[in-house]
């Protein structure tokens, strides 16, 4: 007779909910930096269309350059959860140089890019080092559950976030304001350095491998899977017509729209309120429509609503009413494609291949974000911002034409766990 092992739920894990807590922590002071680093760009050193553009790819590059080389590097590490800790601690230190700089009148848009350089490189190994730390502290019965909480968080920071820091940048100026991501990394940093976990030792069949065979291991697996491969051709789409939209949708709105900082940031805190349900109903929405169908219509749901931004113009209520429900109906899908995909993703990869599998779909889902910031930024300079926002808003919906060919919309539920 098999005996019943019983799970308990997330509310009793004290180990997921430090995890939880430290990022919920570190999410909300990202928004206050998601907004207050381009808006330092653009209105304390005025830079053009091309030049935020340049900013955006800045953060994004590491993710290109350095994913596969720290999932390779991060998979000979068994001490995860020190190198989460130094991660955050050094995101700190980065950040705190730009009011540091702006007080001593110093601070140049070269400042700016080195910044969001040296934070996107270091979230690089941060986030591959804590998708496999997540599989420690989140039983398999509970990742569905675990993602969708870690996701009402992520949603819950952009209600507040945003309008936090368009009134911090109204209130402190915008590179003032990026001190607060910067302590949110501290906090982030205090609760992860408390989670009790066994961390198995690194494999040692792993020390026979070349790195170029530790490299190539992640990319055969995720492309030798066809549901993983069809979702990050989708994601890679979606994320490079993305980047190059919001590379300059801030601009768009201060400069064309002529909206305030705090106007900006209530804005994209509405779309909040979209993003709170999806991650609430994201799991269920996955139960009931299988959770192969869930992500496709994330993915069409996400993209679709971006298309009314080009299309404000008129009286200022007009424009915001627009872009505010624009933004409440794109979070909802984003949140329920990325709690299914993610979910999925986690139960199709081994815990002895998960850093590596997730440095490899990073270089391609992340690698396209910093080209797509630089096409957006180029494009926004060559045919101006609104026909810009068109071709990114319009090329994102093409990625559902990779989940469609794919096994995808067929799978109804989650797939056996990975060997």
């Amino acid at each position: 007779m098999t005996e019943t092992i019983i799970v308990p739920p997330l509310r009793r894990q004290p180990e997921f909910l430090k995890l939880w807590a430290g990022q919920t922590v570190s999410v909300f002071g990202d928004q206050v930096s998601a907004l207050a680093l381009p808006l330092a760009a653009a209105l304390t050193l005025h830079a053009s269309a091309f030049q935020m553009g340049l900013l955006t790819a800045a953060g994004w590059a590491p993710h290109l350059a350095f994913s596969l080389l720290a999932g390779a590097w991060v998979d000979r590490r068994s001490r995860r959860r020190s190198l989460l800790v130094a991660m955050d601690l050094a995101r700190a230190a980065a950040l705190a140089t730009v009011p540091l700089a702006y007080a001593l009148h110093a601070l140049t848009l070269e400042q700016l890019y080195a910044v969001a350089f040296a934070v996107g490189s270091l979230t690089v190994v941060f986030d591959v080092a804590n998708s496999a730390f997540f599989l420690l502290v989140v039983p398999r019965e509970r990742i569905m559950d675990a993602q969708s909480r870690l996701s009402v968080s992520r949603s819950g920071s952009y209600i507040g976030g945003p309008a936090l820091a368009g009134f911090l940048v109204q209130a402190l100026r915008a590179p003032v304001a990026i001190l607060a991501d910067a302590l949110s990394f501290v906090g982030s940093a205090l609760l992860v350095s408390r989670i009790d976990v066994v961390e198995p030792e690194v494999e040692p069949e792993g020390d026979a491998l070349t790195l170029r065979e530790r490299l190539s291991t992640g990319f055969r697996f995720l492309l030798d899977q066809p549901v993983l491969r069809a979702g990050v051709a989708c994601t890679a789409t979606i994320n490079f017509f993305n980047l190059a939209f919001n590379a300059i949708v801030i601009l768009f709105m201060a400069r064309e729209l002529r909206l305030s900082p705090g106007t900006i940031g209530v804005v994209l805190a509405a779309g909040a309120v979209g993003a709170l349900l999806g991650a609430l109903v994201a799991a269920k929405v996955g139960r009931w429509l299988g959770i192969g169908p869930a992500i496709v219509l994330g993915s069409v749901l996400f993209p679709a609503p971006l298309l009314a931004f080009p299309l404000a113009q008129g009286p200022e209520w007009v424009v915001v009413s627009l872009l505010l429900s624009s933004e409440f109906l794109a979070s909802l899908g984003v949140m329920i494609f990325d709690v299914n995909q993610n979910g999925l993703w986690a139960l199709l990869t081994p815990y002895r291949l998960r850093a590596r599998v997730t440095g490899s779909s990073r270089t391609l889902t992340y690698g396209v974000r910093p080209v797509g910031a630089l096409a957006g930024g180029a494009l926004g300079s060559l045919i101006g911002l609104r026909p810009a926002l068109w071709v990114a808003a319009a090329g994102a919906l093409l990625g559902v034409v990779w989940l469609a060919f794919s096994p995808v919309p067929r799978l109804r539920e989650a797939p056996a766990e990975a060997a």
